[in-house]
């Protein structure tokens, strides 16, 4: 193996365990924070637009879908809280079981796909990985350049 090649793998690995560990950091990070947060029926857009948007501000962060179970959302709505009237405040906790969040990162020529869904067998909201993909760098093409025909499709000239 070249010196070139070793050095290329190595930094790939490198991007590949930084860019795992940075998707781990991005859903602990936003479960701990937004856990508790009051929402209802009416607010859980807004509530899954800021927590996309909280999460697309991080580094490496390339997409972020959030998704708030709004039948959970109601259910523990219409149960109330505590000893008070259900009726009387119309908003519940957001708990893990409501949450499913996807968070795409790409660092270097890795993207890594995370989650983080109430799984109802375990009864646990569980934080997984869902993909490592090796993106290719591009070949050496120093004597030859790209074009796009009127058609949209790419060439590759010498």
């Amino acid at each position: 193996m070249k010196d070139n090649d070793r050095d290329r793998d190595r930094d790939r690995d490198r991007d590949r365990d930084k860019a795992i560990f940075e998707a781990g950091i991005k859903l602990g990070a936003l479960y701990h924070q937004f856990l508790g947060t009051p929402v209802s029926t009416e607010t859980a857009e807004s509530l899954e637009t800021a927590i996309k948007r909280s999460v697309s501000l991080q580094p490496w962060v390339s997409a972020v879908e959030v998704k708030i179970d709004r039948e959970k959302v109601l259910r523990a709505q219409e149960k109330g809280r505590g000893t008070e009237s259900p009726k009387k405040f119309k908003y519940c906790e957001l708990s893990g079981e409501m949450l499913d969040v996807k968070v795409v990162v790409l660092r270097g020529q890795v993207e890594v796909q995370a989650r983080v869904k109430y799984e109802e067998e375990l009864a646990y909201p569980l934080m997984r990985l869902e993909k490592v993909a090796f993106k290719s760098p591009p070949k050496n093409l120093k004597n030859s350049s790209t074009k796009s025909n009127a058609s949209g499709r790419t060439t590759k000239t010498a």
